[in-house]
Formats: C-alpha cells, sequence, structure tokens
C-alpha cells in the first residue's frame, strides 16, 4: 500500500507540472507588433510594418483596391475594398503604402496603395477634378475666293462649302 501511495503521488505532482499546449498559430491569430513607438494589433497573416507614420483619418476609396499582407504587390490579397469604400487610414509604411483598418484605433487589416484613397473631406473635390473635359471641336476654315469659304472640323476629313 504505501508503494502505490507513493507511485500515485508521483503520478500527481509529474502531471501537475504539465502544462496544456498554447493553441497554434494561424493566420487569423492576433498579434501586437510595435513599430517607431506605435502599437500595432493586426492578424498572423498580415506582416508588421518596417516603418510606421501615424495618420489616424477617414479616407474612402478612389477605385476597387485590393488590400495586401505586405506594403508591395508581392503580398497575398487579404479583400478587397469597394469604389468608395470608407475605412480607416492607421498610417503610412514603407513606399508610401497606406495601412488600414476597418475602424478607428481597430486592428491593422492590411496595406493599400498610396493612390486607391483619398481623405473623405477630398472626396467629392478628387472626382470633380478627374473627370474627362470635353474636347472641344475645333474648326478649320479657308477662303476658296470671293466671299465663299471650306471648313471642317479636326475630327472628320469632310469639308463643308459655305
Amino acid at each position: 500500500m504505501n508503494k502505490s501511495l507513493v507511485l500515485t503521488l508521483l503520478a500527481v505532482l509529474t502531471l501537475a507540472g504539465c502544462k496544456t499546449p498554447p493553441p497554434p498559430v494561424t493566420d487569423d491569430t492576433l498579434v501586437t507588433s510595435e513599430v517607431n513607438g506605435v502599437r500595432l494589433v493586426h492578424r498572423h497573416a498580415v506582416a508588421a510594418p518596417g516603418e510606421f507614420t501615424p495618420v489616424n483619418e477617414s479616407y474612402r476609396a478612389l477605385y476597387a483596391a485590393s488590400v495586401m499582407t505586405t506594403p508591395d504587390y508581392g503580398g497575398k490579397v487579404v479583400r478587397y475594398l469597394d469604389n468608395a469604400q470608407p475605412f480607416q487610414v492607421l498610417g503610412r509604411v514603407e513606399h508610401n503604402w497606406l495601412a488600414i483598418a476597418d475602424e478607428p484605433d481597430g486592428p491593422l487589416i492590411g496595406y493599400i496603395p498610396p493612390k486607391a484613397g483619398v481623405e473623405s473631406s477630398r472626396y467629392d473635390a478628387t472626382l470633380r477634378s478627374d473627370r474627362p473635359r470635353p474636347r472641344r471641336t475645333k474648326q478649320v476654315c479657308v477662303a476658296v475666293g470671293g466671299a465663299s469659304k471650306a471648313c471642317r472640323t479636326n475630327d472628320t476629313a469632310t469639308w463643308i462649302l459655305d
């Protein structure tokens, strides 16, 4: 009986020192990184930036842009932004890319190119200034004798006598 008590105590003490292993790290596991004194929370699949300059402003997408896992075109696509979709810019990173989130002070979801978005306050003005301007058709006229003239527009080769 004494031996079984000792073995039982030995087994209990041995198992008491065991800890359950931590859960496996997946792409969706949230991790924390500190870059230039700023603490960023992001998914494990999204790489921490090498540089970071805080912006913390609301932006809108100028076109349907890909959100990448790294601040370059070599990363994987995390998701897509729809045209005119609002999002939060946490900061600028290397190559002048934008580190973005869904909400202010939210986790970093990925990176977009610098020209993919504009500040929300400048969105309407940016769209107005980016519209193609209609070209005026220029008319060319030449005198053909007396008071007569022949005219044509630059977009056609047909001359019209006047």
